[in-house]
């Protein structure tokens, strides 16, 4: 892969290879940040995560615009592909090609679109509800068409095995494949034989979401890879990880009156993990008191 290629074209490449991508959640920059620092290949937006950094559950309450521009805030901060959370695509059809041409115009190289109703929920809690299989595939279509560049990567989610069955899940992501879609993703399956299933009889490249606590039994890389899976994302693991380490330091500051160990090695060096030295530079460049 070369640095001058798009976001999109990078993540088109590594779906190219025969390695799993795994990409671990993200919901502002900088654990968008971490993930780039670790040297995962691609950066999750988790739609939850999205949601409750604004103060709200993952029920479907974000709106386009919250949404793009997270993801954009994502897509500027880090240096490798960013693939987001676009739930329903709020709307129709026409809805769903604004929030392709709005996710794609800020740098974003892939999005996934859903089959639930709107307002939607998160997809590893009860009380979902999907719309037709014919209403879906023409989410997928459109979302298809509206994109600028073939580059962009258009993933497929369907929530039907919770209503449906997984026998109607399979069917829907099939038929968004044949349609256009790059990536089948089907939610919130519940046992580790229809886990190992869907690479099986789905036609395509296919995501697996792996949420701890979740309907989805957990697996390790291999046995992902081993599967046939081509991505595994892991929206909760960083907000999940960064909340109880917050509660444990939080709890010790009010326990002691003195504050925890902060983990860095100065804040002049946390800065520096996160750009310091490119704004440093420039104000050195351009600072008339220092070219005096």
């Amino acid at each position: 892969m070369t640095d001058t290629a798009s976001p999109a074209r990078r993540f088109r490449e590594l779906l190219a290879s025969d390695r799993l991508i795994e990409a671990p959640g993200a919901y502002d920059a900088i654990t968008a940040r971490m993930v780039e620092h670790a040297g995962f290949p691609l950066v999750y937006m988790t739609g939850a995560g999205t949601a409750l950094s604004r103060g709200y559950p993952d029920y479907g309450l974000m709106t386009l615009t919250e949404m793009a521009d997270n993801a954009g805030v994502l897509a500027r901060s880090v240096s490798i592909p960013v693939l987001a959370d676009a739930d329903t695509g709020f709307g129709n059809e026409l809805n769903v090609t604004r929030t392709v041409e709005e996710y794609e115009s800020r740098g974003v190289a892939g999005l996934h679109l859903e089959d639930q109703v709107t307002p939607k929920r998160c997809g590893h809690l009860d009380g979902k509800e999907v719309v037709d299989r014919a209403e879906f595939v023409a989410r997928i279509a459109a979302a298809v068409s509206a994109r600028s560049s073939d580059d962009f990567v258009v993933i497929a989610r369907t929530d039907a095995a919770a209503t449906h069955g997984v026998d109607e899940a399979v069917a829907r992501a099939n038929a968004a494949l044949d349609v256009g879609a790059d990536v089948a993703f089907v939610e919130a399956l519940t046992t580790t034989a229809d886990v190992a299933a869907i690479p099986e009889r789905v036609h395509g490249p296919c995501l697996l979401n792996l949420v701890p606590g979740g309907k989805t039994p957990l697996a390790t890389r291999d046995e992902i890879a081993a599967m046939g899976y081509r991505i595994v994302i892991h929206p909760v693991m960083l907000l999940g990880t960064t909340t109880a380490a917050g509660d444990r330091a939080l709890v010790e500051l009010a326990a002691t009156g003195r504050h925890p160990e902060p983990g860095i090695p100065s804040i002049a060096d946390f800065f520096v993990r996160f750009g310091g030295r490119r704004w440093d530079d420039l104000r050195r460049r351009f600072d008339a008191r220092d070219r005096a």
